[in-house]
């Protein structure tokens, strides 16, 4: 008997031009889309969870949320890590929205992506 192929699981976000979008998130994951056309893209992470760029005007039903209300988290395994990837997306100009600091559950920083949706990245308190 052979296993049921395990289906991965997905994040969207709704983004005004998948194609603006993909170019985004290829420069900062450093790997092209898997799946792209005109309305969609598609990235595999090394996570295996899929991020899926979904044009917002194509969405059915149609969605009522406005980005920066939910965010994209990026761990890290340490601060130093934390601090040489805010210096890295700050070069190539990404909006910070927050700057490192240490928070209850670790140490952070939020940049934006062009939709305005939130990317965190954060080494787990005690890293």
């Amino acid at each position: 008997m052979t296993e049921p192929k395990v289906i991965p699981n997905f994040v969207l976000l709704y983004v005004a031009s998948p194609a603006e979008s993909a170019g985004f998130y290829a420069r900062l994951l450093a790997k092209p889309p898997v799946e792209a056309s005109p309305t969609f893209a598609m990235f595999a992470l090394d996570s295996g969870l899929m991020l899926g760029l979904w044009a917002r005007h194509t969405v059915a039903p149609a969605a009522a949320g406005q980005p920066g209300s939910a965010e994209l988290a990026f761990a890290q395994p340490s601060r130093g890590a934390v601090d040489a990837l805010h210096a890295e997306w700050q070069t190539r100009g990404l909006p910070i929205i927050q700057a490192p600091t240490a928070m209850d559950f670790g140490y952070t920083f939020t940049a934006a992506d062009p939709d305005g949706h939130r990317l965190r990245v954060f080494a787990p308190q005690g890293r």
